[in-house]
């Protein structure tokens, strides 16, 4: 979607990667608990994947790459890939030089302007590498992500994708044996980024859940965990995107 290639989307996800709680939400009401989300995803993969078998991530759908920097405190090698040039070279100016400015709005044209900085240092930095590549068509950039996977996360991805049940066809072949995929994801289907008759549930009764379920026990793969973990993006100081993501783990038998 070009919504995601503009500048203000990607001041606002990198402020809901990289900005301390106290930037994102200056509010003590606020839940701690959804103010660290690519941190937490990070965290799930590496849980997942004891010592040693923390070889190889990947990041589908990384946005501007919090959650692929967080994975390389734990995996010797991370790969994420956007479909957003903005998203993957903003990623990249992270990785590359460890911090960014951007703009936190505040209200209306008013504004502040900040410094993401990083969550590792530069020697885990240059464990990641971010590519331009679409979700639903993995096929096309498969030759350049040197092979399968430990942990591949798909955080709050799916229900921004076209064809989302192409996306779990074809994500299971980048899993190693033994591996996992780590599946985030609201739910929150809108015409807007995926066609109503592609939708995984949410319709006629179905519930997104069980459908996207049944589609990975298909392929084959185990569930291992299911968890709720919450999240927020700023817009501006005074409205919120809160959501909650449902968290599943599955392994690739």
């Amino acid at each position: 979607s070009a919504v995601y290639e503009s500048s203000r989307a990607v001041d606002e996800y990198l402020c809901f990667h990289y900005a301390p709680p106290e930037d994102v939400a200056p509010y003590p009401f606020f839940p701690a608990s959804a103010l660290a989300f690519p941190a937490e995803a990070a965290s799930i993969c590496a849980a997942h994947c004891p010592p040693p078998h923390r070889s190889r991530a990947l990041d589908v759908g990384c946005a501007v790459g919090g959650a692929s920097l967080h994975l390389c405190a734990h995996f010797d090698e991370v790969v994420g890939v956007d479909y957003s040039a903005a998203f993957v070279e903003a990623a990249q100016a992270m990785a590359r030089d460890g911090e960014a400015s951007y703009t936190l709005r505040r209200q209306g044209d008013a504004s502040v302007s900040l410094t993401a900085r990083a969550p590792v240092g530069g020697e885990e930095r240059a464990r990641a590498r971010f590519l331009q590549g679409d979700a639903c068509d993995l096929g096309a950039v498969e030759g350049q992500l040197g092979g399968a996977f430990d942990a591949v996360l798909a955080s709050n991805l799916l229900c921004r994708l076209p064809r989302p049940a192409k996306f779990l066809a074809e994500v299971p072949r980048l899993v190693k044996q033994g591996g996992v995929l780590v599946l985030l994801s609201p739910y929150s289907w809108l015409e807007e980024y995926t066609p109503r008759d592609e939708w995984l549930g949410g319709v006629d009764g179905s519930d997104s859940s069980a459908v996207v379920a049944g589609v990975l026990q298909g392929q084959g793969l185990e569930l291992v965990d299911k968890s709720d973990l919450p999240f927020v993006i700023r817009e501006h100081e005074r409205k919120f995107q809160y959501g909650v993501s449902e968290c599943t783990v599955w392994r690739k038998a």
